[in-house]
């Protein structure tokens, strides 16, 4: 998620179009529910993992285990450290056989009272949303949600660490992508690129096959945000196979170029959209549903998979449930609960899937 330029500039953070904010509803980290999986529902035939298998990047393509494209839909949590109540049982059973969501972006800050702050109990409860996403038949998209400071070297230890342990217990998995760099942001294309190198080889080691998309920079715009345009990735690559890179946008503020730019990277690499919202790119203010839609029938198109940020109850008009919600334990299926991105965001989501298979 992404702040407005006035607020990056009062924080003193690198201008631009801004990040992910620290929720101002929330004083405090609320407790983390324990490790020890609580979900126990079997995966239908009919769920998205069970129908794709293990997804693989197929030329410009994400396609299944039968070599067909197909195009995930789903949505993001929002930080682990403020709203990890809003992932519960009931809330995910609801995602997954009401919303009819394909993939669970897990979105675990490093910073901002995040990861760095007990790597233990963060990862131990990323371990545990795979594992609840795995039992519901949904795909696992794990974010490192790096952001400020903007550039990925800063945790590569971290991150080394962290994507160690998540590869090696999961690695058996067919229903993972790993997400390793949210928004990359005041550092050029080529120092993002050194970084995902590093990083996949050490990935790579643990679990080689595993999709990895990889943060562009520019806060994950490919970077027009800074300037500039899809050509950085399109000419200097990152080396290595089995990767997509990420594109980021928030439709109340980012209109035709960054709409173009999207339709022109993916004729030429692989793209995945892990983050959007209908409104403006702090996460909040008025929806422009129009030019969401564009964006959506664009990826439909082209079959490019997309997550919608977020699925909480922050106050923001960005987060699908009204505030209260997840304190009260929902309740979560349905329309009575939701702002009214949530309601557009869900219908968009249960529309059916093409998942090819033959």
């Amino acid at each position: 998620m992404r702040r407005p330029l006035l607020t990056l500039l009062a924080t003193a953070t690198l201008a631009g179009l801004g990040v992910s904010p620290t929720p101002a509803a929330a004083t405090g980290s609320p407790t983390t529910p324990a490790a020890n999986s609580p979900t126990a529902t079997t995966p239908a035939a009919a769920t998205p993992a069970a129908v794709n298998g293990r997804l693989k990047v197929c030329g410009l393509k994400l396609c299944n285990r039968y070599g067909k494209p197909v195009q995930l839909r789903g949505m993001s949590s929002h930080g682990l450290q403020w709203y990890s109540q809003c992932l519960t049982d009931g809330s995910l059973n609801a995602l997954a056989g009401d919303w009819n969501a394909d993939v669970l972006r897990i979105s675990l800050y490093v910073q901002e009272g995040g990861y760095e702050t007990n790597p233990r109990k963060f990862t131990d409860r990323v371990h545990q949303l795979i594992e609840m996403a795995t039992a519901r038949g949904m795909y696992a998209l794990v974010d490192w949600h790096q952001l400020t400071p903007g550039d990925p070297h800063h945790n590569l230890e971290r991150a080394k660490t962290f994507f160690t342990e998540i590869a090696r217990r999961h690695r058996g998995k067919t229903n993972l992508l790993y997400d390793i760099a949210n928004e990359p942001n005041g550092v050029s294309w080529s120092r993002v690129k050194s970084y995902a190198e590093q990083l996949i080889a050490v990935i790579r080691a643990e679990d080689p096959d595993t999709p990895i998309l990889i943060g562009t920079h520019g806060w994950a715009s490919l970077g027009i945000s800074d300037g500039r345009d899809e050509r950085d990735v399109v000419d200097n690559p990152v080396r290595a196979s089995n990767i997509m890179y990420t594109f980021h946008f928030y439709a109340a503020s980012h209109g035709q170029e960054y709409l173009s730019a999207l339709d022109r990277a993916s004729d030429r690499i692989p793209v995945f959209v892990t983050e959007f919202g209908t409104q403006e790119a702090s996460g909040d203010g008025p929806n422009n549903f129009s030019r969401a839609q564009q964006y959506l029938d664009l990826m439909a198109r082209k079959k490019i998979s997309w997550v919608n940020w977020n699925f909480s109850d922050d106050h923001r008009s960005g987060a699908v449930f009204k505030s209260g919600t997840c304190d009260a334990g929902g309740p979560w299926a349905g329309t009575a609960s939701l702002k009214p991105a949530g309601v557009w965001i869900r219908d968009r989501i249960r529309t059916p899937d093409d998942f090819p298979t033959g």
